[in-house]
């Protein structure tokens, strides 16, 4: 009697956990088509939000390891959900300098990024002692940003979204005490969007017109984990994320054009022709630590490196609408590397302490390429809580504020205005940041 209202319970439980799972899916998905801030983020609302990302994949205590190292699952007993869910504010204003044509205006943009929700859900189970497999969801990569209308740089780039939504399904096996293995295959769901205004030449007193792409493109990729535990007390993680490509395609959308560039677009035939966009989230290489010094003390740290020079990602608009012989323009980046440190303080028995700081080295050399991609290097900083409820629930909060700095964007046209070209575009983004206040909830069953 005793082992059937046990088997039951496990029952209920395991339906709960599944129910969890699908409604948790589908708030990821619907929130993470809002946008995101930055290209590749180690932020999706977990506990690595207050380290940040310090020991991301050594520290494996709850089932965000699927994300950040699907080896870390062994150290996960029977069935833990984990719900995550953040919201940045990202401050990215544009100040105009001295050399920027003054036919564009005085507009300067307002802030293109503001808030933006985002979140994560992840699942693990144990199938035997050695055997672990999960499956989450997160939007890690991507970027959005909207300028105001008639803002100076608008033939540049007026709205840009970029955005990657990843299903993971995971495997982990413990070979032995020390040494964990896992995979994750890394489905991903790729949304890109793109608006530039287009001058209107020889049209005295006539509206810009606009150009405009967009499509929606699955890309798939391979992340590898290992986890070895020197001692109880050591680990050490080390993963590589393959690059997804995401081979995005689209007929270019024109509206407003003056009859004199519809017609010089017509006879180069790109009022019709698809426009190659692709572009390829970049590689990765990252190795953690993770040392408990003593019951209240931990230390965490990461290095990491990831091969944007390898991105692809174009830059579309007309230099030239007198002689439009190109929309797209290659962007070139640099790879990157990434170090963090962070620490955990046991408070008392129910609360833990995290903080952390990192920093990611620039993948643009000199001033940024583009206004819709306003990011660069950046400093991280980040401290949050975790309160353990009792053994099967534990929440937590987090803030990080991310610096980057000022960025320099100039911009020099082919032609002046007046004669069709977008002119030159020189300022700065002053003291950019973005910050992250996210919360995580987990059960263990």
């Amino acid at each position: 009697m005793r082992d059937s209202q046990q088997a039951a319970g496990r029952r209920r439980l395991s339906n709960r956990a599944r129910r969890l799972a699908m409604v948790a899916s589908l708030l990821v998905v619907a929130v993470g088509e809002a946008g995101a801030g930055g290209l590749s983020l180690y932020e999706v609302g977990t506990a690595d939000v207050g380290l940040a990302s310090a020991g991301y994949g050594a520290r494996a205590q709850d089932a965000s390891t699927v994300l950040t190292n699907p080896a870390g699952m062994t150290r996960l007993a029977g069935t833990q959900v984990l719900a995550a869910a953040q919201l940045l504010y990202g401050d990215v204003d544009f100040s105009r300098g001295s050399g920027t044509s003054p036919e564009l205006g005085r507009n300067e943009g307002g802030n293109p990024i503001g808030w933006f929700p985002g979140g994560s859900f992840f699942i693990t189970q144990q199938v035997s002692p050695d055997l672990t497999v999960g499956f989450g969801t997160a939007g890690n990569f991507g970027l959005a940003v909207k300028y105001d209308t008639s803002w100076l740089g608008r033939y540049y780039g007026q709205e840009g979204t970029l955005i990657g939504l990843s299903l993971l399904p995971s495997v982990a096996y413990k070979v032995n005490d020390r040494l964990s293995l896992g995979a994750t295959v890394n489905a991903m769901f790729g949304i890109m969007k793109q608006q530039v205004a287009i001058n209107n030449p020889g049209a005295p007193g006539r509206a810009d017109g606009r150009l405009e792409l967009s499509d929606r493109e699955w890309g798939w990729g391979l992340n590898l984990g290992l986890l070895y535990e020197v001692d109880p007390a050591t680990r050490l993680g080390l993963t590589w994320n393959s690059q997804v490509k995401l081979d995005f395609s689209a007929r270019p959308d024109f509206s407003g054009l003056s009859p004199v560039l519809a017609a010089a677009l017509a006879s180069r035939g790109a009022l019709r022709a698809n426009l190659d966009l692709g572009i390829h989230v970049p590689q990765g290489v990252m190795a953690s630590a993770f040392h408990q010094v003593n019951d209240q003390w931990a230390v965490l740290g990461s290095v990491g490196w990831q091969q944007w020079s390898k991105f692809g990602e174009v830059d579309i608009g007309i230099s030239d609408t007198n002689n439009p012989a190109s929309l797209t323009t290659d962007l070139d980046f640099k790879d990157t590397w990434h170090v963090a440190l962070g620490g955990q303080y046991r408070i008392s028995q129910p609360w833990l302490l995290n903080f952390g700081v990192a920093y990611d080295s620039a993948f643009q050399s000199g001033d940024i390429q583009s206004p819709l991609l306003p990011a660069n290097s950046a400093w991280r900083f980040g401290i949050g809580v975790q309160n353990e409820v009792d053994r099967s629930f534990n929440w937590g909060l987090s803030a990080e504020y991310v610096y980057g700095g000022t960025l320099d964007l100039q911009k020099n046209g082919e032609l002046p205005v007046r004669l069709g070209g977008r002119g030159d575009v020189d300022g700065a983004y002053r003291n950019t940041g973005v910050l992250f206040m996210a919360a995580n909830l987990n059960w263990k069953f």
